[in-house]
């Protein structure tokens, strides 16, 4: 069975060249190995070091140094659309206080997956919500990717005494 140990970030690696499509919802692109099968229906292995953040448009690469093109699966969402600034600004912080996973769009409008109680709740600070089913791909956040030791470098080490990250 072919086998993906690597992912190629999106727009490093040329697309048109990709051997097969996978087309998978958001929880399903937050995975280090499962089974998956393709959009033609050939099954392969994901088998990453670590767990991994997939995007759309990523490649996973196979042991035979080919590529599977990742496609972000419509889900059920909504889009905020937010009159004014004032609106947006206090939109994203209350879904970020909620550690809500947020796409955000051009011209003003955040995408979030549906959630009547979260639809609700935007309504109420002003702003637009319109549900419909599209491609799911939120912010990475802050904290996203490798472990980052807090200044500069993502090397792993003991600190002495004296260099502590604690506040």
């Amino acid at each position: 069975m072919r086998r993906a140990r690597d992912i190629t970030p999106a727009g490093t690696w040329r697309q048109e060249k990709a051997t097969a499509t996978v087309t998978l919802t958001f929880d399903d692109r937050h995975r280090r190995r499962l089974k998956l099968t393709d959009d033609s229906g050939e099954g392969f292995i994901l088998d990453l070091q670590k767990t991994a953040r997939i995007r759309d448009g990523d490649g996973l690469r196979l042991e035979d140094g080919a590529h599977i093109r990742v496609c972000a699966a419509d889900e059920d969402v909504l889009d905020i659309v937010c009159r004014d600034n004032e609106t947006i600004a206090k939109v994203a912080w209350h879904l970020g206080n909620r550690h809500t996973p947020v796409q955000v769009l051009s011209g003003g409008t955040l995408r979030i997956r549906y959630d009547h109680v979260l639809a609700d709740m935007v309504n109420l600070l002003g702003a637009d919500v319109v549900r419909c089913h599209a491609p799911f791909d939120p912010e990475a956040g802050a904290y996203a990717g490798s472990h980052v030791h807090g200044h500069g470098h993502d090397r792993d080490h003991k600190n002495s005494e004296d260099h502590s990250h604690a506040s």
